[in-house]
């Protein structure tokens, strides 16, 4: 079943930055793929009630901004991932590592280790898809890490490779989306940047994972495709090396970042004729509120190439590292700036 959407839409991509008063944002310097309680600075006791509280907060900001689909802000989560992917069953008690490439550099980051078969234990997100849908009368989105970047995210003494890993996977993520959907949720995205980071693996394996996850999933997918946080990477190319391998899969929504990278607008030309695409024109690495104009000025430009009703606006990428006054009034002003264009469009 398709969701029924308006003329420019405008959507968050998920994350909304945590309240101080929650999260040590100084340890979040790194995103986390294994869980860090330290993190929080609530004791474990009240943590579940600050983060309802902190979830209520965001999604009322999310609502005053204007825009039109909102999710629960991941605010229960220290990164995007780790919140699910810690959750699933196989995982070892002693992390594993890997090193990634960080702007010139190499990082090594814990991350967990399948030392066993994946399994989803229970639901993961499910309670707090029942929570956002309940606190809000806005069409609502709720995100996932997808199998193939958890599976990079990830190491395994049990699966062969990284494909078998990320299969597995796949099957876990079927299974928390059927439960999503279950609970009235709109949208369910799944967040896959590592596919644009080793676009050659995401061909060999990436688009058969996520074709698992979604098999037999009735309901509005998206999948959000970024060059990675710009608090974390603050170079980035102009065009998507893995986007056209997305066209002959179920998905309906496919968010890419285009304001930071000044992407090619003309790259996408004839690209993903069957999507929706929320392309962002919110910079989350300047902390410049964009003027409404902007943005209208980089709507524009999208469409150049994009036709009017497939076209979806959001911001670059999740919000969470930007201090929450600065989110919400480049949020604003993003509302704003599609309001400018949809005039046009309707002729007013």
């Amino acid at each position: 079943m398709t969701l029924s959407l308006g003329l420019l839409p405008t959507t968050v991509v998920g994350s909304h930055p945590q309240p101080d008063w929650l999260i040590d944002r100084d340890r979040l310097e790194t995103v986390p793929r294994v869980r860090i309680p330290e993190v929080w600075r609530v004791p474990p006791e009240l943590l579940h009630e600050a983060q309802d509280d902190a979830t209520v907060l965001a999604i009322g900001e999310l609502e005053r901004s204007g825009v039109d689909i909102v999710s629960d802000g991941e605010i229960r989560r220290e990164s995007y991932s780790n919140h699910f992917s810690n959750a699933l069953g196989g995982i070892d008690a002693q992390p594993g590592i890997v090193r990634i490439a960080v702007d010139g550099g190499v990082r090594e980051i814990a991350v967990p280790c399948f030392s066993g078969p994946v399994t989803r234990r229970g639901p993961v997100e499910v309670s707090n898809a029942q929570f956002l849908v309940a606190h809000t009368d806005r069409i609502t989105k709720m995100t996932l890490p997808g199998p193939f970047t958890m599976s990079r995210q990830a190491v395994s003494t049990h699966y062969e490779d990284r494909r078998d890993l990320a299969l597995a996977l796949a099957d876990a993520v079927n299974e928390e989306i059927r439960d999503l959907f279950a609970t009235g949720v709109d949208i369910v995205q799944l967040d896959e940047p590592w596919m644009e980071r080793f676009p050659d693996e995401a061909r060999r394996y990436g688009v058969e994972a996520l074709m698992r996850a979604l098999r037999g999933v009735d309901g509005t997918t998206a999948l959000h495709m970024c060059f990675g946080y710009a608090a974390a990477v603050r170079s980035k190319p102009s065009r998507y090396h893995f986007l056209a391998e997305l066209e002959d899969t179920p998905l309906h929504h496919i968010s890419i970042e285009a304001a930071q990278p000044q992407l090619e607008l003309a790259s996408l030309a004839g690209v993903l004729p069957s999507k929706r695409l929320v392309v962002g024109v919110l910079d989350l690495a300047d902390p410049r509120i964009e003027a409404p104009r902007t943005v209208a000025e980089r709507i524009e430009r999208a469409l150049e190439v994009v036709a009017p009703e497939r076209l979806m606006v959001g911001p670059d990428c999740g919000m969470k590292f930007l201090p929450r006054a600065c989110a919400l009034d480049k949020l604003s002003a993003m509302v704003e700036g599609a309001a400018i264009v949809r005039r046009r469009l309707n002729g007013g």
